[in-house]
């Protein structure tokens, strides 16, 4: 398994920020290992934010995340996203 870069997940993080127009939180202080959703991280998500992700990450990588179950693992945390962006990458037929 291929370990996500920290440039990957600072580029995940500003995707994020753009995708749901958020501009009063710094990327450095979003934890990558925190939900993304919930009270913990700096970000207060939603499940409308999550589809707005998804849709983003599948238009800029490249990547279809058609499974409803996966979609809403992949989306759990910045190094979620950033692992399956990885593992994609390195085996784009999964």
């Amino acid at each position: 398994m291929t370990i996500p870069t920290e440039d990957l997940k600072l580029e995940i993080k500003k995707l994020i920020m753009t995708t749901l127009a958020i501009e009063d939180v710094n990327p450095d202080d979003v934890d990558d290992e925190k939900p993304l959703f919930g009270g913990d991280n700096a970000l207060t998500l939603d499940s409308v934010d999550a589809i707005e992700i998804i849709m983003a990450i599948q238009r800029n990588y490249g990547i279809r995340i058609a499974d409803q179950n996966l979609a809403r693992e992949v989306v759990r945390s910045v190094n979620s996203i950033a692992q399956f962006i990885t593992d994609q990458r390195a085996n784009p037929t999964s």
